[in-house]
């Protein structure tokens, strides 16, 4: 079959009536972007919001690069950057082809030519998704670890950098030295203030690489915050084949996406942008509301479906989502423990917002995988769980489930399911959650409160007793008794906070 590309894109417009086609000529745009972090969610989000603007303001092509490696790159450069959305939903799926993504690069064939293509003037934004392990800082505090070993890297050889911090420091550098004007760094990963988050990194590396960089980054360089929405789960092999039949043609980088979509954007630029809004982005003048809404009902309760679930034997979101004792024990947590803590994003009713996230969980057209959700928990818990329990904790409430799905993280990264058999667990931490779980065995005590000493993880946190005491009895409850048993117990209490 014929791979989806430039030449193959005539026929497929005068063949392919019900697929959704650019409404432009992707050959005469222009890269006015760069993003860091080619991956599902990127092709899905930002560069659909992207492709939309195209037909009008051809300048906003996007250079996509991988920073780590070449896998995400190959098939879609072997296709002129083009491939298809499967858009899942209620309705039978739609593909829609994207042409915005105009540039493929892996940054490690030439790390000094990545940081040339940021530093080129007509170059007026980045985009970034590296995931949350990506900017390498410490998940507690939000600072630069200074310690890892990629900023150690950067650091020392400035000009070829491997890292995220450390790749836009090099490009402001570069912009600076050309005079190329200013930059818009738009982070697009689940971090709380993720525009301000990022700058703090990339000026806290700036003053370590030169100090004088640090008054350019002020006067040339923003960093708006953004809150991101959209399920996208990772692409199987059944996906690749329902892209062919609907296309006509062979898409290997084709990706698949609930409709829903939500972005947030700070409306606080340093220079040109895209008119997203003209796509149905948002610019609000303060962010925080929608990122803290997001980041706690939603990635809150995913990571709690994605354990709990994992545990309970459910492979997937919507599995984990329709099982009643999880879909019961999801609901009050939203209800009961996290919607206290928020403040309405405006025009948002945050009751309406819960059922709609239940609803999107349920989506059995998107088989969502538990262990994609859970992967990286160290990273994910300071924000989606951790932030939420602070404020509970400060305002003297209760919040036996969320720390009941804190223990369940640590039940899943100990590396054993409830049948024993082992966990793949994906995590920066996984050595040390290894290590934890050998010292400890069966003591399962002591094996919680290892887990809770980890301060790049929980802070503060580390020394809180009553923290403590309600999540290694969560922990406890979990190996002994099972995440179902737990669930029907917690179900069955009365006047159960």
């Amino acid at each position: 079959m014929t791979s989806l590309n430039l030449a193959a894109l005539p026929r497929l417009r005068a063949g392919r009536t019900s697929v959704l086609m650019p409404g432009y000529d992707p050959s005469a745009v222009t890269v006015g972007i760069v993003h860091l972090g080619l991956g599902a969610f990127h092709r899905a989000h930002q560069a659909v919001y992207t492709d939309a603007i195209l037909h009008r303001d051809p300048r906003w092509g996007i250079c996509a690069a991988s920073l780590k490696t070449p896998r995400a790159t190959a098939g879609l450069a072997a296709q002129d950057g083009l491939y298809s959305v499967l858009w899942k939903g209620d309705e039978a799926t739609r593909a829609q082809v994207i042409g915005s993504v105009r540039e493929v690069r892996f940054a490690g064939d030439d790390r000094a030519a990545m940081v040339a293509r940021i530093a080129d003037r007509r170059v007026t934004v980045v985009t970034t998704t590296v995931t949350e392990k990506g900017y390498c800082h410490d998940p507690a505090s939000g600072t630069l670890a200074f310690a890892h070993p990629d900023i150690v890297a950067d650091l020392a050889h400035p000009d070829a950098p491997v890292s995220a911090p450390g790749t836009l420091v090099a490009a402001i550098a570069a912009r600076r030295a050309a005079d190329a004007g200013p930059l818009t760094i738009v982070c697009c990963d689940n971090l709380p203030h993720n525009g301000r988050t990022l700058e703090g990194l990339v000026r806290a590396f700036a003053a370590a690489r030169d100090p004088s960089l640090r008054a350019w980054i002020d006067d040339h360089v923003a960093f708006p915050d953004t809150m991101v929405d959209r399920i996208v789960p990772a692409t199987t092999a059944d996906d690749i084949a329902e892209a062919a039949r609907l296309l006509g043609v062979t898409d290997v980088a084709a990706v698949c996406a609930e409709p829903f979509g939500q972005w947030v954007i700070e409306n606080r630029f340093a220079g040109a942008h895209p008119p997203w809004d003209d796509a149905g982005a948002q610019y609000a003048s303060d962010v925080g509301v929608y990122e803290t809404m997001k980041l706690r009902l939603l990635n809150g309760s995913h990571s709690a479906i994605a354990y709990l679930g994992f545990l309970m034997g459910h492979a997937t979101v919507w599995q984990a989502a329709g099982d009643p004792l999880l879909a019961t024990f999801i609901e009050r947590m939203m209800h009961d423990e996290i919607v206290p803590t928020l403040v309405a994003p405006p025009g948002v009713d945050l009751a309406d917002y819960c059922h709609t996230l239940l609803a999107r969980f349920r989506n059995a057209a998107l088989p969502h995988r538990t262990q994609q959700i859970a992967m990286d928990g160290s990273q994910k818990l300071p924000q989606r769980l951790l932030g939420t329990i602070r404020d509970r904790r400060r305002d003297g409430l209760p919040y036996t489930r969320l720390a009941l799905a804190v223990g369940a993280w640590i039940r899943y990264a100990s590396g054993r399911d409830e049948a024993s058999r082992p966990i793949d667990v994906a995590d920066p931490l996984k050595t040390t959650f290894a290590q934890i779980a050998a010292a400890h065995g069966d003591n399962h005590a002591a094996l919680a409160n290892a887990f809770l000493d980890l301060r790049p993880v929980f802070g503060d946190l580390c020394g809180d007793l009553p923290f403590r005491t309600i999540v290694v009895d969560a922990a406890i409850g979990l190996f002994r008794g099972g995440a179902r048993k737990t669930l029907a117990r917690l179900a069955q209490t009365h006047n159960n906070p």
